[in-house]
């Protein structure tokens, strides 16, 4: 079988506080392919970011990779050294974060900060690292390049600001891009344009992409496949077409809930009740089983574990297990 691009084993992360060690990633498994958008989706504190974080190795200084393996062409990225980390970050796997504005610094110019990824990463000095700045902005849509370079974050607009961190992202051709909630803070029209540009850089570059949301309906025409999480845990996963058509877990249909309807807009939203889970006091089962409408005896008391659906789907959710049972004691 052919080597996985990255392939992140029961990955365990956790945050040690003053209040008691938060399992913020708690045994997460999946591939990504060369080529591949694979989205990770969930509300806050589901642990979507911290995985993002995990794999560049940028957690904060609470934050502990504790058990299993990220492995990027088969080297366990856990292991690398911080100079090795150094060299893969840019190089191998760029991340663009949820806000431009505190993600740039405002006391520098867009083109000294580009320049410096430039640099930094890259055998490009002086006037061909200049050069290499308007080319990525150019690449990027940015209108009047040799213009822009010259401006403070400040000065320009919100998209142009993501627009700019998709150019810094970019700056060494990557194999993986790492998108935590690039649309987070822009509104709808501008959303569209970055999530376009970004699939039409993805075909461009050929790179692999991971899209971090919190909205399945940001990303319905744009990953290939999807994995949905909760309080730490990966509760359903499979192609687009299989998350948004046949969802297996009550999580995943909450969020499908959650989204407008354009063909109906007159119809109500229905949120998903409760309120976001404690990761300081897990439940024994199913972390999702406090606000599940449908949940059982054994819910509260085992964690399910993941089943296939079919070929292109698994599900973590004690419902599906019970389905299986009965269809295998009647076909018997």
């Amino acid at each position: 079988m052919a080597e996985h691009l990255l392939s992140v084993q029961d990955l365990h992360t956790s945050f040690f506080t003053d209040a008691g060690e938060v399992q913020a990633v708690n045994g997460v498994s999946f591939n990504l392919d060369e080529g591949e958008i694979l989205g990770i989706v969930g509300e806050s504190g589901s642990g979507k970011s911290v995985t993002a974080y995990s794999i560049m190795r940028i957690l904060a200084d609470a934050g502990k990779i504790v058990g299993g393996k990220i492995l990027y062409k088969g080297q366990d990225l856990a292991q690398f050294s911080e100079k090795e980390m150094q060299n893969f970050r840019g190089k191998c796997c760029s991340i663009i974060f949820q806000d431009p504005m505190t993600s740039l610094n405002p006391v520098f110019t867009i083109g000294s900060q580009m320049k410096e990824a430039v640099v930094l990463h890259t055998e490009k000095r002086g006037k061909e690292a200049d050069d290499r700045v308007v080319e990525l902005l150019e690449l990027v849509g940015i209108n009047e390049p040799r213009r822009r370079v010259k401006q403070y974050p400040f000065e320009l607009s919100g998209g142009m600001r993501q627009r700019v961190m998709i150019a810094m992202a970019l700056a060494c051709e990557p194999d993986i891009l790492i998108a935590d909630e690039p649309t987070t803070a822009l509104d709808v029209t501008i959303q569209a344009q970055i999530l376009e540009l970004m699939q039409e850089l993805q075909k461009k570059l050929g790179m692999a992409v991971i899209l971090v949301t919190h909205d399945l309906g940001v990303i319905a025409d744009m990953c290939d496949n999807i994995v949905v999480m909760y309080g730490g845990r990966i509760c359903e996963r499979g192609t687009a077409h299989e998350i948004f058509y046949n969802p297996k877990h009550e999580y995943t249909k909450g969020l499908l809930r959650s989204i407008p309807n354009v063909n109906n807009m007159k119809k109500k939203l229905v949120p998903i009740s409760g309120t976001p889970i404690n990761m300081l006091n897990m439940p024994k089962g199913c972390a999702f089983c406090a606000r599940c409408d449908e949940a059982m005896k054994i819910c509260l008391t085992e964690v399910p574990e993941e089943i296939w659906i079919n070929e292109n789907h698994k599900a973590a959710c004690w419902m599906n297990i019970r389905d299986a049972v009965r269809e295998e004691g009647s076909a018997q």
